[in-house]
């Protein structure tokens, strides 16, 4: 009998060394590598949350979503990154950037990686729209480059888990149905008030202004200075004052989460003419907005302020 149960011992003490051998030679499914992780979803880090609503909306219950800026007091120009965005972004299985030196410090995140982590994929919104530095960063303002950007993160989704290929189509469908409604809107101010002259104090309503076929008629110098934390030229604020003064300008939109003297200054300057503001924001506002709902009631304020 003794002898039996040291053979039954012995046997199972072999199934168990045995079993941590198998285990110990299967692939590490940790979340540093191009599939699901343990817990069944990708990881994706976005720079900012315009970009990471988007991912969160195709990637569904199949992704965990890491937006770094969508505080409204923090400037994506001037982020400073922490030791908490390091971790995300090296344990990412996607990773998106807006590019063109918007989000530069993103590029230095993942630079800093773990170099074993190929599997990865990076999106950089403006390489993949053949944007560079030195041009207008603000492309989520721009319903064509949001789309662009729609297609190549489904794509990328499906690489990554190719065996939920189905639905990350789906839900992109959805998703195009829902940016629908706000570039719809866009086309209706298009037609409604095509080529009205609006204002605007810094650059980052040219695409939109562009895109309703609006004359934005800020002199460039300013709104691309005040864009970038700087001094415009004075020559480019005596022509801005002038147009606010001379009855032309409809409507002045400002970027509420950038705010200097002298942007204080023109919007005083507009309101005294009675020319109506608009406020626009850097980030989607509040956080818990989707990226169209954000943008649709933007262009509400926009198109009553047209009338």
């Amino acid at each position: 009998m003794k002898m039996r149960v040291w053979i039954i011992a012995i046997a199972a003490v072999v199934i168990v060394v045995a079993l941590g051998v198998h285990l110990s030679r299967m692939p590490h499914m940790a979340s540093t590598g191009g599939v699901p992780s343990q817990s069944g979803v990708l990881h994706i880090v976005a720079a900012e949350n315009f970009w990471g609503s988007l991912a969160a909306q195709i990637g569904g219950a199949h992704v965990q979503v890491l937006s770094i800026v969508s505080d409204p007091n923090a400037d994506p120009h001037e982020y400073e990154t922490n030791a908490g965005d390091a971790r995300a972004v090296a344990g990412a299985n996607y990773v998106i950037e807006n590019g063109a030196g918007y989000d530069s410090w993103m590029d230095k995140l993942v630079s800093a990686g773990p170099g074993s982590n190929t599997d990865r994929k990076v999106l950089n919104v403006a390489t993949l729209i053949g944007k560079k530095e030195g041009d207008n960063p603000h492309f989520w303002y721009d319903p064509d480059y949001v789309n662009a950007a729609a297609v190549q993160m489904g794509q990328d989704l499906v690489a990554l888990d190719p065996a939920n290929a189905s639905y990350y189509e789906a839900q992109y469908q959805t998703l195009q149905a829902s940016l629908a409604q706000y570039q719809n809107r866009i086309m209706t101010i298009k037609q409604q008030f095509g080529g009205t002259k609006v204002a605007a104090t810094e650059d980052i309503f040219v695409y939109l202004a562009n895109a309703a076929g609006l004359d934005l008629v800020s002199p460039p110098a300013f709104t691309a200075a005040v864009a970038e934390g700087n001094d415009p030229p004075a020559s480019s604020i005596v022509q801005f004052e002038a147009q606010l003064k001379s009855g032309d300008v409809k409507v002045l939109v400002y970027n509420q989460q950038t705010v200097t003297p002298l942007t204080d200054s023109m919007k005083a300057l507009a309101a005294a003419q009675g020319i109506p503001l608009v406020a626009v924001t850097e980030t989607i506002q509040p956080p818990s907005l989707s990226f169209e709902d954000w943008m649709n009631g933007q262009l509400i304020e926009l198109q009553n302020a047209l009338k």
